[in-house]
């Protein structure tokens, strides 16, 4: 399987650098492209889920996290290259703690997600090699019509 490069930039600032707010963006930009796939927006939603609760939303945090994973819960265990169905898990748990996060606090952990596929880890790993990680991390968009510099 070929892997998209906004995808494998996806899996590159998810579990490299935690920076869930560029995860987003790419993401984005691929679930567009590839006409609304759930998969993306369940993966995007997991990365924006993880953005909130670490910045102190909880209700944002769990609202995304419990809607990523409704949304991906119908695909396969492996899809994507990825530990779908052990993220898809992680995340149920994630946003049911989070439910309960009044009564119970805890702190805040980030998620990785699992590459199976070989293929896409070479891709992950060189993709690594040449992405600079956002140091300080954005807080808001930099893409875009509504933010392109006139």
């Amino acid at each position: 399987m070929n892997y998209e490069p906004l995808y494998v930039a996806f899996l590159v600032y998810f579990n490299r650098d935690q920076d869930y707010f560029e995860c987003h963006e790419v993401l984005e930009e691929l679930w567009l492209k590839k006409d609304r796939d759930p998969r993306y927006k369940g993966l995007l939603q997991v990365a924006v889920g993880l953005y909130h609760f670490r910045n102190g939303n909880i209700r944002g945090g769990y609202k995304m996290l419990s809607s990523a994973a409704e949304r991906l819960k119908p695909y396969a265990e492996d899809e994507l290259g990825i530990r779908l169905g052990k993220l898809v898990g992680q995340v149920q748990d994630y946003a049911g703690r989070l439910a309960n996060y009044e009564a119970h606090p805890f702190p805040y952990a980030d998620l990785t997600i699992e590459i199976w596929d070989q293929k896409l880890r070479r891709a992950v790993e060189q993709a690594g090699a040449e992405i600079k990680p956002n140091i300080p991390q954005r807080r808001k968009p930099t893409r875009g019509k509504n933010n392109e510099t006139k």
